[in-house]
């Protein structure tokens, strides 16, 4: 990997397989729409993340595909590591600030709402905080910044589910970190979820 910047954006992904991923979702839409539902979340995940100015680690869930749409150029692929989120998520941050990166942000591809500001927004609150993070409307985060790996952020967590924000952030305060908080937006997980989102499901 050619170091660009002190700034890293990782982007955690599933391999795009029928029945493995949305199975929230796939619940009441079929495993077939929900496919197509994450396609379309990879698709503007991409598109936000390219237009970063940082480097970039894009992580699969399973194998490096190396035939997709994106970039080799413009992302550093590897692939996740541990056997919960928490410690896949961690396993990342160490590998990115065991190549020296002073800020590192993480995202997934689950967040319609995202937007390349609130990247940008996150990457500036990190020169005075120690960490940042992006509440989700069900519980959970859509964003996670850091300047140092603080692993306890990754422990006792009960992933994909309403209180991983909160626990987080008793975590944060137990270390006496200072922190900044993002615009709470929407995770597509569910089919109520796609209200007012209609163009996902579309061809």
């Amino acid at each position: 990997m050619i170091k660009n910047s002190d700034t890293l954006l990782m982007i955690f992904i599933k391999n795009p397989v029928k029945g493995k991923v949305k199975t929230r979702l796939a619940k009441t839409i079929g495993d077939e729409k929900a496919l197509h539902v994450y396609h379309k979340l990879l698709e503007y995940t991409q598109k936000i993340s390219s237009s970063i100015s940082a480097d970039k680690m894009l992580f699969y869930s399973e194998f490096i595909d190396s035939t997709d749409a994106w970039s080799s150029e413009l992302f550093y692929k590897e692939v996740q590591t541990g056997d919960v989120l928490g410690e896949r998520m961690s396993s990342a941050f160490q590998l990115a600030f065991s190549k020296n990166y002073k800020k590192v942000i993480i995202i997934g591809s689950d967040c319609i709402d995202l937007m390349a500001n609130h990247v940008d927004e996150a990457f500036k609150l990190l020169q005075e905080k120690d960490m940042v993070i992006g509440p989700a409307k069900d519980g959970g985060y859509y964003l996670l910044g850091m300047k140092t790996l603080h692993q306890t952020l990754f422990l006792n967590k009960k992933w994909s589910s309403s209180t991983v924000y909160s626990d987080t952030i008793d975590s944060v305060r137990s270390l006496n970190l200072s922190f900044g908080v993002l615009e709470e937006l929407s995770d597509i997980d569910e089919e109520k979820d796609l209200k007012g989102k209609d163009y996902l499901l579309e061809h």
